[in-house]
């Protein structure tokens, strides 16, 4: 097994099954690696709006009013539900990472690079969509 980064159109890659020995085969899985990293970076995101919707609004745009008794407000029931879709967000997030990482210890370069290119492009793109969250 190749212990450094290396250049080829050959490699296995997560499973038996998945054994790359044409070009072709190599760009598909550069492909899918890259939409892979892209889908990390979307469920990143997705948590990240997910605990934006989950948490109260913060006391300095509450108006200052003497407190009355208090009233549960419709978030509060709702925690737990936004807990439950965090933690399936972050099952599947951890999955996705640690499949992409270990594509990335077959040591081919171009599966490397499809890594880094669909964290950058993900990241690109989803990071805007934090702001309308």
């Amino acid at each position: 097994m190749q212990m450094s980064f290396y250049f080829s159109d050959r490699a296995v890659l997560l499973f038996d099954f998945w054994s790359v020995h044409t070009p072709t085969g190599m760009v598909l899985s550069v492909l899918v690696i890259l939409l892979l990293s892209m889908l990390y970076e979307a469920i990143k995101m997705g948590k990240a709006v997910l605990l934006r919707r989950a948490l109260p609004p913060s006391l300095s745009q509450d108006p200052l009013l003497e407190p009355e008794e208090e009233v549960p407000s419709p978030t509060q029931g709702r925690w737990f539900q936004y807990h439950v879709g965090q933690t399936l967000f972050h099952v599947v997030q951890v999955v996705l990472g640690y499949m992409v990482m270990l594509a990335v210890m077959s040591y081919n370069a171009w599966i490397f690079l499809g890594a880094i290119a669909g964290s950058t492009l993900g990241y690109f793109v989803m990071y805007p969509l934090l702001g309308r969250g």
